[in-house]
């Protein structure tokens, strides 16, 4: 391959001829700065804007004045929340063939923080949630705004958190506190998140009448992502946290940094290729099912799911994996085939089935 041709790849690019339009993308002193810059949505992340993360990930991998990545969200309610549910209420219900795709998209932007052979520090400016979560597993370091939470939904919203957390979270953790976050689905506030390992450090976050508050409650904290009663939310300690310690990263050889961090990666590597391709078919196939349906949808409609009713559809001996059965009947007037279990009338020439 020509020299000019691979220069395309490995010279060092300006971050401002991205044209990114769901993440923000910066250099400056040695740090690479990505945000997913979609605030209105909680900073989900879209299928484009996997895309975008990987391109921006891959880029400061191979770009030789960076010797940091700091990965962030915009805005102060939210870091991550994972993928765009509603996105998969429109897309992926309707074509579960195209949610392996999807996953083909996350596994290569996971891969992309993973694989940086540069230190990547998560900085928690908000809750991450989901796949939020699983991105800032994927980070070397985490740094937490004490105003913020740590949260799986998987099993409430009709899929399993196998995108890095049922990988990862035993080992972050331990096995016990990994099935309780995974099963319950409860929020980890920061101090405990700390406490637990799933971060570094936590810094103050919330002030009033411009006082720090070292430990925040939780109704404190919802006063000041209100503005109420003179409190408020105040990123500033989290910046000058996050910027110290890249300083701290940056005075170190990169080459014994780079192996540092590939050697520390044998166990996180190994839970994840032995299990996220099978993870990427199974999520494609489930997305045929039930409950990924009903789950989004009622996230969607800000609704709760009904948990129970599959269960008790299983009791009765009713399909819970389809909304109308299985494709099992037949029409005697049409012959019409495939006809979901639970039709009383034929769906292609409406005659009673019999």
């Amino acid at each position: 391959m020509p020299t000019a041709t691979l220069d395309r790849y490995f010279t060092n690019r300006d971050a401002t001829t991205f044209a990114f339009e769901e993440i923000l993308y910066t250099k400056r002193d040695g740090v690479a700065t990505i945000t997913i810059n979609r605030p209105k949505n909680y900073n989900a992340y879209s299928t484009p804007a996997l895309e975008e993360l990987a391109t921006a990930f891959r880029d400061a991998s191979f770009d030789d004045t960076v010797g940091v990545i700091v990965y962030t969200g915009a805005g102060d309610r939210a870091f991550c929340t994972g993928g765009d549910v509603k996105e998969y209420a429109e897309k992926y219900v309707a074509t579960p063939r195209d949610y392996w795709k999807y996953m083909g998209l996350f596994r290569a932007y996971i891969e992309s923080i993973i694989n940086t052979g540069k230190p990547v520090v998560a900085r928690l400016n908000g809750m991450a949630v989901g796949g939020g979560n699983e991105s800032q597993l994927a980070c070397d370091l985490t740094v937490m705004a004490q105003h913020t939470l740590i949260k799986q939904v998987g099993t409430h919203v009709g899929s399993v958190a196998c995108g890095g957390s049922t990988q990862w979270l035993p080992l972050v953790v331990g096995d016990k506190r990994a099935r309780e976050i995974l099963m319950l689905n409860e929020p980890i506030p920061a101090l405990k998140a700390r406490d637990w390992g799933l971060v570094n450090w936590v810094v103050p976050s919330v002030t009033r009448e411009g006082a720090w508050l070292e430990e925040a409650s939780a109704e404190e904290i919802k006063q000041a992502q209100r503005g109420q009663n003179g409190y408020a939310i105040d990123l500033s300690k989290l910046d000058e946290f996050v910027e110290q310690t890249a300083k701290k990263l940056l005075a170190s050889f990169p080459e014994c940094t780079r192996y540092t961090k590939q050697q520390v990666n044998f166990w996180k590597d190994l839970a994840w290729h032995s299990t996220v391709r099978h993870a990427q078919d199974w999520l494609s196939l489930h997305y045929t099912c039930w409950e990924p349906a009903e789950g989004m949808q009622a996230f969607v409609e800000k609704r709760g799911a009904r948990y129970a009713l599959l269960r008790e559809r299983a009791a009765e001996g009713r399909s819970s994996e389809t909304p109308w059965g299985a494709p099992i009947r037949s029409c005697d007037e049409c012959d019409a085939t495939n006809l979901p279990a639970d039709l009383k009338f034929c769906g292609v020439c409406g005659r009673q089935l019999s």
